[in-house]
């Protein structure tokens, strides 16, 4: 497996998470991104038998993109300390399947996990087990296809993490994801596997070391269906 590097210092790693590939150790027992940075790190500076890799934010496994991974302790806490305060920005790429009626707009609603079966809903209202999830989107171009009808890319920023948000709030208002079979009936539908089109591309915070704010990012240029839009 490959994985592309970003940055790297003393302090973070920045690097690119390939889809399928659990941000962590999970039930399937294949390699993570916290394995393949520990046993990077391990073959770099091999005197360091166990260096440490802090796992600062999540990606669903379908999705791609830029991730920040802490390289000490004092690095993890300060980094994770701006994702509660609501200070690291995230910016996603999706392909849609349909067209918004506005070229920019705002998704807010109110979610709700099911554990049981891995997926998240919209309720009406705030309750103790539901919360709030807002993004912003603007379209970036719009195609048809013979296969999939029309089909938009679209730039998202996350205002806020919650479970399968950005899957759950397109699909609410029936622009679902291409390729999600949990959320876009009309994948559910379909022998086999598909790869969601969701990508984090880009990711802002303050560098743990000198405090200035950094921006990195990452294009699914490569990527079908992203390779049909031009961005």
């Amino acid at each position: 497996m490959e994985i592309k590097i970003i940055h790297e210092d003393s302090h973070i790693i920045v690097a690119e998470k390939p889809p399928k590939v659990p941000s962590q150790e999970d039930k399937s027992g294949d390699v993570s991104m916290l394995l393949f940075l520990e046993n990077n790190l391990k073959v770099k500076y091999p005197k360091i038998k166990k260096p440490y890799i802090g796992l600062v934010h999540r990606l669903d496994r379908p999705t791609g993109g830029v991730m920040v991974f802490a390289k000490t302790k004092e690095a993890n806490a300060y980094l994770s300390e701006q994702i509660r305060e609501k200070q690291l920005q995230k910016s996603y790429y999706a392909v849609i399947c349909g067209k918004p009626d506005n070229y920019k707009g705002e998704l807010r609603n109110y979610l709700q996990r099911l554990k049981t079966v891995n997926m998240s809903k919209v309720v009406k209202e705030k309750t103790k087990k539901s919360k709030e999830a807002i993004l912003e989107y603007e379209v970036v171009q719009s195609i048809e296809t013979e296969e999939f009808g029309l089909l938009t890319l679209v730039k998202i920023d996350l205002k806020t993490g919650r479970h399968h948000q950005i899957r759950v709030q397109f699909s609410h208002v029936n622009l679902p994801l291409w390729g999600d079979t949990k959320y876009n009936k009309s994948f559910v539908k379909r022998s086999g596997w598909t790869q969601i089109a969701l990508w984090a591309s880009r990711l802002s915070f303050k560098h743990p070391k000198d405090k200035k704010t950094y921006t990195y990012i990452s294009k699914p240029k490569d990527q079908y269906p992203f390779n049909l839009f031009q961005y």
